[in-house]
């Protein structure tokens, strides 16, 4: 018995496609072999042969397994049946050489009776060293040792199965850190390579690292690296190196000056080291930060103090702007003030003034900030809301320090603009006043510092961005630039009284001595992602008697990305932010606080009105994370601009969840995976909003968000040849700040709540559902049952772990 798969040579979904390269041609998915068919009712001798021709008519991109039973008198025959239907679009995009990334030697431990060392005499070029005051804090090596031969961990610090308190609070951490930087360490060993020839480029020597551009292995700018010679007559000579730059793959080094000069592309061995300055820097803030004791890390008991500052609101302005809270015009500003509500790529020199650095000469743009009178209690942002108000006001009276305020953001709901707010009226009505705001990554201070731009009531020199010194230049937005100070410039960056930097940057500023009480307010935007440790860097500078610390962010989001199993299941991955939301005097009490969003107001502001998205996209986070607390109050004219469009399988419901079951793949040298089938459906839904009749769309109005770096390479490759260009792909981390009308999303984990609440709705199409979920298929019709369990199923391939 012999059958055969047969395979189609393209697929048409959703609909028609107007792009250049579909051809419109009818699937054919015939491929047949000669047969001789047998009479009907004719028997198959023993030892003979039949043909079964199977036809499909190919209607979805993507794989299909389906049983084929052939049925005889007294028994059956079952065979699987795999059919792939291809795109020609695919073609584009295929690997282009089978996948040898795993092929790469490690580098092996040199045996030679003597190896010589030979360190590179600078770290950076023309670049002043900062001074260093942190401890090394070596990794124990009995902990190392219970990870690397899977000992019980409680053999070495007994300690992590207790729960987390003052006493603890240090070692605990510690330990915490060490797992992760253990694993990272292990992990970087994978990447260790063997045999490489170093490239030249004028005067320097290039080394090529597969998998640099997604973050397999994480260098940037300053990292050291160790360069061994092969061995030669039982001696080797090992140069210790350092990262000066970075370009994709390719990594320009700082080598001993008579090894550049003398090589002559001999074949390498390279080991990659882990960057432990953050370690360290959190390993420095535990030690410091126990200052601040039980008040600020452990909160319990509420002593009210004297307000940081007195005086009447002015409740007109408060009366003006909720009157026209209900007109278009209003609602239309609202949007626009909402966090994230300034796209970071329509921002243009032209548009914005320009700081130079330093300087107090700006007599033409001072003219133009619109500085407050002086201890007037008004609003800088005339349209927010109440809840963001009281929050402000909240903040800058200060009546609970030094516990932490909690400002709980859910998306959409304007937090950034709060924090902006709240920033600018602490600088003003506080003259004594320092001020440090971070965040956990890069993208969100700059959008800190963008906003705080664009409120154009801050006086030159006012306020600096203080970057890691390996941070590029050249992917700072250019409103930004002028702000922007690296780590050689921290003596000068700690006299500014707003300072934006990362949470990991804000540890420069310990070495540089910088200590307990230096700022008087820390606000730390999106601490729902960094770990608690990493947290602590910019609350050990804070004074423990009036300092205030603001902490912004949504529990129920992305949280720390913590790598080590272990570290993981001892709480490294638990955030500041929501260890605090789950102690009794931050927890919701409904009972207790119902008129004031359900938590205590002195401690917790919940924004609730969602200033981005349509009721039927907001419904479902609602229900499932926010107590259905969430009110749409985004411009109608927005959010139902295409409610109206074709392909929507239901009108008025502007959602999609188009499964696809594609096959992953990757090519080459490159540990990132793809998904041709998804990645051509991007595609399609690409070209159909931006040539659509009836609700056109533009490129740039479009974004495309995918977890895998390869897969943004594909799908850019396919935009490319279709001339939509325009359209962004990215992962989360780059749509950081910024909103389109549309977003497509590329993932294959499947989620289960989404996928119940599309089929329900009657939103889902593409591939089978798997049959557990059929019958949600068959019965819904069109209202989505609240009730409905989470349902963990896929319709995809296996999840794969790889950074974002």
């Amino acid at each position: 018995m012999s059958e055969s798969s047969l395979v189609n040579n393209r697929g048409i979904s959703p609909g028609d496609c107007t792009c250049k390269g579909e051809n419109g041609e009818k699937d054919n998915i015939l491929s047949r072999k000669q047969m001789t068919e047998p009479e009907p009712g004719g028997l198959v001798p023993p030892g003979g042969k039949t043909f079964i021709v199977v036809i499909c008519d190919g209607k979805n991109p993507g794989r299909c397994k389906e049983l084929l039973l052939l049925c005889f008198s007294d028994f059956l025959i079952g065979r699987y049946l795999e059919v792939n239907v291809i795109s020609g679009e695919e073609s584009l995009i295929a690997a282009r050489e089978p996948f040898s990334w795993k092929k790469l030697k490690s580098s092996q431990a040199l045996t030679s009776a003597k190896t010589t060392v030979v360190v590179t005499a600078q770290k950076r070029n023309s670049r002043r060293q900062l001074p260093s005051f942190l401890p090394q804090y070596p990794i124990p090596d009995r902990l190392r040792k219970c990870v690397e031969q899977k000992i019980d961990i409680l053999t070495f610090q007994p300690l992590l199965a207790e729960l987390l308190n003052m006493s603890n609070y240090k070692e605990k951490f510690s330990t915490l850190l060490w797992l992760e930087e253990i694993y990272a360490e292990m992990e970087l060993k994978e990447y260790n390579m063997s045999g490489i020839i170093l490239r030249r480029n004028g005067d320097l020597l290039v080394l090529e690292v597969p998998g640099l551009a997604e973050g397999r292995p994480s260098l940037y700018a300053g990292d050291k690296l160790i360069l061994k010679t092969q061995e030669y007559n039982g001696h080797a000579i090992e140069y210790i190196i350092y990262v000066t730059e970075i370009h994709e793959e390719d990594v320009t080094l700082k080598i001993n000056p008579e090894f550049e000069q003398a090589y002559n592309f001999e074949p390498m061995d390279v080991e990659f080291t882990y960057n432990r300055t953050t370690s360290r820097r959190c390993h420095f803030a535990l030690e410091h930060i126990i200052h601040l004791g039980v008040k600020v890390l452990f909160p319990e008991e509420i002593i009210l103090q004297s307000p940081q500052v007195t005086g009447n609101w002015n409740h007109a302005q408060d009366t003006k702007s909720s009157g026209q809270s209900t007109s278009k015009k209003n609602r239309k500003t609202m949007t626009d003030q909402a966090e994230h509500g300034t796209e970071e790529r329509r921002v243009g020199d032209k548009d914005l003034p320009v700081l130079a650095p330093f300087t107090a000469e700006m007599s033409d743009w001072v003219d133009e900030i619109q500085t407050p009178k002086a201890r007037k209690m008004e609003f800088f942002n005339p349209v927010l809301n109440e809840n963001q108000k009281l929050a402000v006001k909240r903040i800058l009276s200060g009546d609970c320090r030094p516990l932490p305020y909690i400002l709980f953001g859910p998306p959409g709901t304007g937090k950034t603009v709060t924090i902006i707010e709240a920033v600018l009226q602490v600088h003003f009505a506080l003259p004594d006043s320092r001020i440090l705001v971070c965040a956990p990554s890069n993208s969100a201070a700059d959008l800190v510092c963008l906003r705080l731009h664009e409120s154009k009531v801050l006086r030159p020199a006012t306020m600096v961005r203080v970057n890691a010194t390996c941070r590029f230049e050249e992917i700072v937005i250019d409103a930004v630039k002028p702000y922007c100070r690296d780590g050689e410039d921290i003596w000068k960056a700690s006299r500014f009284r707003i300072i934006i930097t990362t949470c990991s940057s804000s540890g420069l500023f310990y070495q540089i001595g910088v200590r307990v009480g230096h700022f008087t307010h820390v606000f730390v935007d999106e601490a729902g992602q960094a770990s608690e440790p990493e947290c602590l860097i910019p609350l050990g500078l804070m004074s423990d008697i009036s300092g205030q610390i603001v902490l912004a962010g949504d529990p129920m989001q992305l949280g720390p990305v913590i790598k080590s199993r272990l570290a993981m299941a001892y709480g490294l991955n638990v955030s500041f932010l929501e260890r605090l939301m789950s102690r009794p005097a931050y927890q919701r009490d409904e009972n207790a606080f119902g008129a004031c969003g359900a938590h205590n107001p002195l401690l917790v502001t919940k924004l609730v009105k969602n200033y981005r998205s349509h009721e039927a996209l907001l419904m479902l986070p609602s229900r499932l994370f926010y107590h259905r607390e969430l009110e749409v109050c985004a411009d109608p004219t927005v959010v139902t601009s295409l409610l109206g469009w074709e392909k929507l399988p239901k009108k008025g419901f502007p959602l999609i969840f188009h499964g696809v079951r594609g096959s992953e793949a990757r090519e080459g040298k490159s540990p990132s995976w793809f998904n041709p089938a998804e990645a051509v459906q991007v595609l399609r839904y690409c070209c159909l909003l931006a040539h659509s009749i009836s609700s056109q769309v533009s490129a740039s109005d479009i974004g495309v968000i995918t977890p895998y770096r390869k897969q943004v390479e594909k799908i850019r490759i396919l935009l490319r040849n279709v001339d939509l260009m325009d359209i962004k792909v990215g992962s989360v981390e780059e749509f950081q700040g910024q909103e389109y009308l549309v977003i497509i999303i590329s993932t294959d984990p499947c989620f289960g709540a989404l996928l119940e609440y599309s089929i329900t709705n009657g939103v889902y199409m593409g591939c089978d559902l798997p049959p557990a979920l059929q019958s949600l298929q068959n019965c819904g019709e069109g209202v989505a049952d609240p009730s409905y369990p989470v349902v963990p199923e896929s319709t995809g391939p296996e999840k794969h772990q790889e950074p974002s």
